[in-house]
């Protein structure tokens, strides 16, 4: 059978994809079928496109966008049916947008928030559009919330996950100079070193006799807790508690420095 010529008009290439797919319902050869589906995934690639592109600029490449978008078109030709009375457009539409808000729900995270953060994102970006156009000026948290029958905390949740989608890169320059990573803490920082090691000094000096022995000898020399033990005429399980009884010391110690 000669392969249907492209249409070039939309209102021509849905009456052609139409009059495929009225095929496709009525023959039995399976390769037939294939060949006619294939014909309407090749008519309505402008169609998929159109729609992927209207998603691009949202920090999704729109290469991945059109692929989506065409592999859900060929889902949507696979399952279409003349008898659905709608129109393969209308029908195709949804399926095709509906896999495209999927991909930027599953795929577009940088670093995923809660389906639920996620939800109310979108909510609050359609809210506050709504809002200005009914105020005439940006709304505030209170009415975003009102509107949406949720908390103001809930609120400032949903705006804080936008930066997940796509984090702020560490090499964009800011504009006292140099670049967001520099205003980074340095881990490596001596003087934080410095000060820590001091103030750990000062820890251990208090503790009694017997504990700085202990941590000695688990810490520098780093014998078992057994090892230990025998040493000090005590048992492994003892030796365990003097140790977490040790660091929790510690801790609590560096904690009251800090604060």
């Amino acid at each position: 059978m000669s392969k249907t010529p492209r249409s070039t008009l939309p209102g021509e290439r849905d009456q052609v994809v139409e009059g495929l797919l009225d095929r496709v319902a009525v023959t039995t050869d399976l390769d037939e079928q294939r060949r006619l589906r294939a014909q309407v995934v090749e008519e309505m690639l402008p169609l998929a496109d159109g729609l992927a592109h209207r998603y691009a600029g949202r920090g999704v490449d729109r290469d991945d966008l059109e692929q989506v978008a065409r592999t859900a078109l060929v889902a949507a030709a696979n399952r279409y049916h003349p008898d659905s009375g709608s129109g393969f457009v209308a029908f195709a539409v949804p399926t095709i947008t509906g896999e495209l808000k999927r991909h930027f729900r599953d795929c577009g995270w940088v670093v995923r928030p809660p389906r639920r953060m996620q939800e109310l994102r979108a909510e609050v970006v359609v809210a506050e559009e709504s809002l200005r156009h009914r105020l005439g000026r940006e709304a505030t948290t209170a009415e975003i919330a009102a509107l949406l029958e949720c908390e103001c905390a809930d609120i400032e949740s949903a705006r804080l996950c936008s930066t997940a989608f796509r984090p702020a890169s560490l090499d964009a320059p800011v504009l006292a100079g140099g670049t967001e990573g520099d205003r980074l803490a340095d881990v490596g920082d001596f003087y934080h070193r410095f000060e820590l090691h001091t103030d750990l000094r000062l820890a251990l000096d208090a503790l009694g006799e017997r504990d700085r022995r202990v941590v000695r000898l688990r810490f520098v020399e780093e014998l078992t807790q057994s090892e230990i033990g025998s040493m000090l005429g005590v048992s492994q399980m003892q030796v365990s508690r003097i140790l977490s009884r040790i660091l929790r010391q510690l801790r609590e110690s560096l904690d009251v420095v800090a604060a």
